[in-house]
């Protein structure tokens, strides 16, 4: 009985105006489970619906997640958490700069879900970027996330490291399981002429750059462990709110993290395949304006969400928004259709879903507030009727916990800036575990002196002061592929190392993890093969202060002139006479 009862419960958002009857109504729970989909013009009052809904289903105790890419709605919201569910409250506000919640798409995904992830990434950059879009650009992006998701404590930021650090990308390699991926980075990128492979990977940087140059998103999707279990939050029916404001963090940041989050909302709901049905709680996730994160995953949420009890109601403004394959999985899933008005295109299409009791002149005609719908009644759809949606609640309803809502979410989800951004800086420095250890020992105090710089031992000071004044060659350095100068001309077979491998590799000698290593010494002018039977014999002159006595052997047996001495030399004739004998 007591389970009826908690199927039946309605959530009001609506009255009829049929003949002047008001009579207020809403949707029984397991009738949402079969979603909601509102669509008309801005300000008709599609958000104040979705906000009656939420604030009903927050003080009910549900488990809620809103997407709101303005930001107005999502602080909204706060004003409304009663005093007894403030803990359950998790705030993710990413433009919050001083303290970022961290959440990681790539974190902890099960090996059948890895392509779900994948998608859901690729889709969503080729959503924002079509325009330049091009097979080569996905491949590659692809394959670098696919290995990534292998790869113990990868983040986001790894996907422009995987390019570009070759040290990097032979660690990430040797842990792929996928075959196939292993099998790009080992035959076919590392095979790329140098130029091919710059303009491969340039497309990548630009793209994916962009949205990790700035430190506001990359401090959010830089932390390798996630503050936010989103799976939990599903079981245990927490409040989930984004606030993911277009003018504060960028409308592409606002989209990416938008369709990251619902991917991950979606595998955490897929994942509940572990417990029965009826055992499964409903998670109720709100999009507003859901055509900036509707990608072609979002299709399969539609699709398969209900039976995980993830309930959608989405809202946006005009059909041409979304591609066919989302419009073909909104109106061939959605229970219950809520019109507000809207333009001339979009009542021809909607014609057919109202006919006969609507035609297109009434959609575009509704004031504000009226609206046309079919709802979902006890598992079938009704016909299409008039309602008058309910009014925004006002200032009594408030509980003015807005302020202790956002110090709780901080306290317990996020970490201060500089914390973050210290440890993206040392992931960023190539660090194995000693060497981390290293480097928090010896922060632990600041007060600590600085360990002075030792010169390499293989120069000497002079030979240093001598080096400035040779001509220097730039050269890639062969562990990280940074420009480096040397005062030697490189012959294209020993590797050559910048400063900062160099020191690493001398460490790791001394440590006794490689045995020996060949290292050019970079104070010796060498000259190729070539260069050698090409060149030319330099011309000398004798100086007469000196002169070099032939007939005198010398004393060491490896010495060829320098101890050898003659006598001086008779001026020769200016001319020789037939028969007459010069000696010289």
């Amino acid at each position: 009985m007591e389970k009826n009862e908690d199927q039946n419960q309605i959530v009001y958002f609506a009255q009829t105006n049929f003949r002047n009857q008001k009579v207020k109504f809403g949707i029984k729970k397991d009738d949402r489970r079969r979603h909601m989909y509102l669509i008309g013009k801005t300000g008709m009052g599609k958000s104040t619906v979705m906000e009656n809904m939420i604030i009903q289903d927050i003080a009910n105790g549900e488990g809620v997640a809103l997407v709101d890419p303005h930001g107005d709605f999502a602080e909204k919201i706060i004003d409304y958490i009663p005093s007894h569910r403030i803990n359950d409250v998790v705030y993710f506000n990413p433009s919050d700069f001083e303290f970022p919640i961290a959440f990681n798409v790539m974190e902890a995904v099960s090996q059948e879900h890895k392509h779900l992830i994948a998608s859901g990434l690729v889709g969503v950059f080729k959503k924002l970027w079509a325009d330049s879009w091009g097979p080569r650009l996905e491949y590659v992006l692809r394959n670098a996330i696919l290995a990534l998701l292998d790869y113990p404590g990868s983040t986001l930021l790894g996907v422009m490291r995987i390019l570009v650090d070759k040290n990097y990308r032979q660690k990430v390699i040797a842990k792929i399981k996928d075959p196939v991926v292993k099998s790009f980075w080992v035959e076919e990128y590392s095979r790329y002429p140098q130029q091919f492979q710059t303009e491969a990977i340039a497309p990548i940087q630009n793209k994916v750059g962009q949205f990790l140059s700035t430190a506001l998103i990359r401090n959010v999707v830089g932390q390798v462990k996630s503050t936010i279990d989103l799976r939990k939050i599903m079981d245990e029916q927490k409040i989930l709110i984004m606030n993911l404001s277009k003018g504060r963090i960028g409308e592409d940041s606002s989209a990416l993290l938008g369709a990251m989050m619902i991917t991950k909302i979606q595998l955490a709901a897929m994942s509940r395949i572990d417990i029965p049905e009826r055992k499964r709680k409903d998670f109720y996730l709100y999009v507003d304006e859901f055509q900036n994160f509707a990608t072609e995953s979002f299709a399969n949420i539609l699709s398969e969400a209900r039976k995980y009890r993830l309930d959608l109601i989405i809202a946006h403004q005009y059909i041409e928004q979304l591609d066919e394959l989302v419009q073909a999985a909104v109106f061939g899933n959605i229970g219950t259709l809520m019109c507000f008005r809207i333009g001339a295109a979009d009542a021809e299409f909607l014609a057919t879903e109202f006919a006969p009791y609507f035609v297109e002149e009434d959609l575009v005609n509704l004031t504000k507030y009226d609206i046309y719908m079919k709802l979902m009644i006890n598992g079938v759809s009704s016909n299409p009727f008039s309602a008058t949606t309910l009014q925004p609640l006002g200032d009594e309803f408030l509980t003015g916990n807005k302020e202790k809502v956002i110090k709780v979410s901080r306290e317990r989800f996020a970490k201060t800036r500089i914390e973050v951004e210290d440890k993206i800086s040392r992931w960023s420095g190539v660090m194995d575990d000693e060497e981390q250890d290293e480097f928090k020992n010896n922060n632990k105090s600041e007060d600590k002196p600085k360990r002075p710089k030792r010169e390499p031992e293989r120069f000497s000071q002079t030979e240093k002061q001598t080096q400035k004044d040779k001509a220097l060659y730039t050269v890639n350095c062969y562990e990280c592929g940074k420009p480096t100068k040397v005062t030697f001309k490189p012959d294209g077979v020993r590797p050559i190392y910048c400063q900062t491998c160099f020191q690493k590799i001398r460490e790791k000698l001394v440590r006794g993890e490689i045995k020996e290593i060949n290292v050019p010494e970079q104070n010796q002018n060498e000259i190729s093969l070539e260069e050698a039977l090409t060149k030319k014999p330099q011309p000398f002159e004798a100086k007469r202060e000196s002169p070099i006595n032939f007939n005198v052997k010398s004393k060491q047996n490896n010495s060829d002139t320098e101890n050898l001495t003659s006598p001086p030399v008779t001026s020769l004739p200016k001319t020789v006479k037939p028969g007459q004998v010069i000696r010289f």
